[in-house]
């Protein structure tokens, strides 16, 4: 919060507000460097300490988006969604965060930033709250049993609304409910929840940068249902691609750890290695 993105250095202006001395903060390194040594107190080898970037940042490189309006969503708990914007940082006036993506070297890679806080935990919600299914696993089963939400809508704002609106009084609802409504009927509404709310920042992204996205890679525990993720093609129209490792956080500190040590030659090195599982469109 300190750190001023445009010039690379802590802010002056904040460090003035919160009167905090310079001189305790640390020095900010690259996103792939070597930082020091582990102490042969317990080992004889001293092991280098490399790679250090932010989970969603991670996970964005995980999944090799290094180009401009390349974009990713990890689907946990809530759902975060970055977008590649180059070599600029891009001030967005949609209420998105703008942020620094990764630094290799002296190239520094800017982002758009948005967060979905209840994501996988509406599933969670569904399994633990109402008991309607036993593991997170069974709510695609159950929305299969129903082809259609039967005019049953959820908003997922169980604590509160993340991006882009920034509401955290707003509550969870569900519309439509009638005497025919199921607990599949639920089950695809809870689905299809989580599919909106990523939309809604999708859409403001592209506001942001001016460009229509074509595709989204996504991670994380909840991407593992195909229903989710189909539903999720059909409101944008356009493919929603699956890696074959959906640890794409932990994938990609490994390869910024990687390319500094010189375990990996370069990043084209690292997309030729990269593997798509599913496809969704």
């Amino acid at each position: 919060m300190l750190y001023n993105i445009h010039t690379l250095s802590w802010d002056d202006e904040l460090l003035e507000i919160f009167d905090i001395p310079r001189q305790i903060l640390s020095e900010v390194k690259s996103s792939s460097e070597i930082y020091g040594y582990t102490a042969t107190r317990w080992v004889d080898s001293q092991i280098p300490i490399v790679g250090i970037a932010g989970d969603q940042q991670a996970a964005l490189f995980g999944q090799m988006y290094t180009e401009k309006g390349m974009m990713k969503n990890t689907y946990g708990t809530g759902c975060f969604l970055l977008m590649n914007c180059g070599k600029s940082p891009v001030l967005s006036k949609n209420n998105l965060l703008s942020t620094i993506a990764w630094q290799i070297n002296d190239e520094i890679t800017y982002a758009l930033e948005g967060g979905v806080f209840i994501g996988g935990a509406a599933i969670q919600w569904l399994r633990d709250g109402l008991r309607l299914i036993r593991t997170s696993a069974d709510i695609n089963t159950l929305a299969s049993t129903e082809k259609d939400n039967g005019g049953v809508y959820f908003v997922p704002a169980l604590a509160g609304f993340g991006t882009p609106y920034w509401d955290q009084y707003a509550r969870g609802t569900i519309f439509g409910i009638s005497r025919a409504t199921t607990d599949g009927h639920l089950a695809r509404a809870v689905l299809e929840g989580i599919a909106f709310q990523v939309y809604d920042i999708v859409k403001e992204m592209e506001k942001d940068l001016g460009s229509q996205c074509s595709e989204i890679r996504v991670d994380g525990g909840a991407s593992a249902s195909d229903y989710l993720m189909q539903i999720q093609a059909d409101l944008f129209g356009f493919e929603i691609k699956r890696p074959k490792s959906v640890e794409t956080t932990a994938l990609g500190a490994g390869y910024l750890a990687g390319l500094a040590v010189g375990y990996f030659k370069d990043i084209k090195t690292l997309k030729e290695q990269y593997q798509i599982a599913d496809f969704y469109s």
